[in-house]
């Protein structure tokens, strides 16, 4: 059996763009049949998710409602496929040979949350057709 992907998503207040990247994730590879499991976290948690991050993404039929924003570690990080950060500093967490792909330029979702999660869904389908292009060429 083949193990699944692991995704960590990091912002700094793990309340927003790391948030909207591992759900829209798991319904993306989902919905292609991948076995993946992401997560997200922040650097500087918030103690709760924006009420119009939740609203938004209820909208777009996401429940993240009693969730809350987490520390990420140095252990989910070594032990991730794949790291991506959005313009936060992991150098403190992130453990050597780790590889982190930064999306820095994602917009801010309390300025526009249908830009950033734009942003976000389009280089989530660009990754998930990288995972999946070896699959095509066999």
């Amino acid at each position: 059996m083949k193990t699944p992907r692991t995704v960590v998503f990091v912002c700094l207040h793990g309340s927003a763009k790391s948030l909207i990247a591992a759900e829209y994730l798991g319904r993306l590879a989902a919905e292609r049949g991948l076995d993946v499991h992401a997560t997200s976290a922040g650097t500087e948690p918030d103690p709760d998710i924006p009420p119009h991050v939740t609203e938004e993404l209820l909208r777009d039929g996401i429940d993240v409602r009693g969730r809350r924003p987490r520390l990420v570690t140095r252990e989910e990080l070594a032990n991730a496929s794949h790291v991506v950060s959005f313009g936060c500093d992991l150098s403190r967490v992130t453990p050597p040979a780790t590889a982190v792909e930064r999306w820095d330029d994602v917009p801010a979702v309390s300025a526009d949350f249908a830009a950033a999660r734009d942003a976000i869904v389009a280089r989530l389908r660009r990754l998930l057709a990288d995972w999946e292009s070896p699959k095509r060429a066999g």
